[in-house]
């Protein structure tokens, strides 16, 4: 192998080993406008593609230990996304591609090499639908919000069915203060009547 291939290899393994994952596709001869597409869309979840040939990645394959079930991805143009962090926005990012219309037929995911373990393409897609993080996040604090959110909207309407029932509890409130705070009549002891007679 030429000093060329050796160091653009090494440079694949390496970039391949760094990543939390990998994602193998098909890009299908996608035009150099879509492929940049994509390139953004990945830029914007922290991820990148690499276009590698099969020989290559079967070479990173025997490397980073992968199974025997990589070798049937490892046909036609092929090309890997790898990256750090949260995959499953990668991932829609990926489906997003290779379901373009512009592309049916052509562009296919073909695995991954995710948490250790070599998945097929419908696991790729599974993922691909799995709420990410900042999604997830946003759903609970929304539920957080929801109890309160209720309540507060409950007490609205009430107030604008019966305005008069707020004045009317703190009316009651108050006659019930000022009767309980009259002073009572002080008491007088009746004197015997043979103390009276003297």
């Amino acid at each position: 192998m030429r000093i060329e291939k050796i160091a653009i290899l090494d440079e694949v393994t390496a970039r391949i080993k760094d990543s939390d994952y990998c994602f193998i596709l098909n890009h299908g001869g996608a035009s150099v406008a879509k492929m940049a597409k994509l390139r953004a869309d990945l830029r914007k979840v922290d991820s990148r593609l690499l276009v590698v040939k099969n020989t290559f990645l079967g070479k990173v394959a025997k490397e980073k230990g992968w199974s025997e079930e990589v070798n049937a991805m490892l046909a036609g143009p092929t090309a890997v996304v790898i990256g750090k962090g949260e995959p499953t926005a990668v991932a829609k990012a990926i489906m997003d591609f290779v379901n373009d219309k512009e592309l049916a037929g052509k562009a296919s995911v073909k695995g991954a090499d995710y948490d250790s373990k070599i998945v097929d393409a419908a696991m790729v897609e599974a993922l691909s639908k799995v709420p990410g993080k900042d999604q997830l996040r946003a759903t609970l604090l929304m539920l957080l919000k929801e109890p309160a959110t209720r309540l507060a909207r409950v007490l609205s309407e009430k107030a604008k069915k019966d305005p008069a029932s707020a004045e009317a509890t703190a009316d009651k409130g108050g006659d019930a203060a000022s009767s309980s705070a009259e002073p009572a009549a002080p008491a007088t002891e009746d004197k015997p009547a043979e103390a009276a007679a003297q």
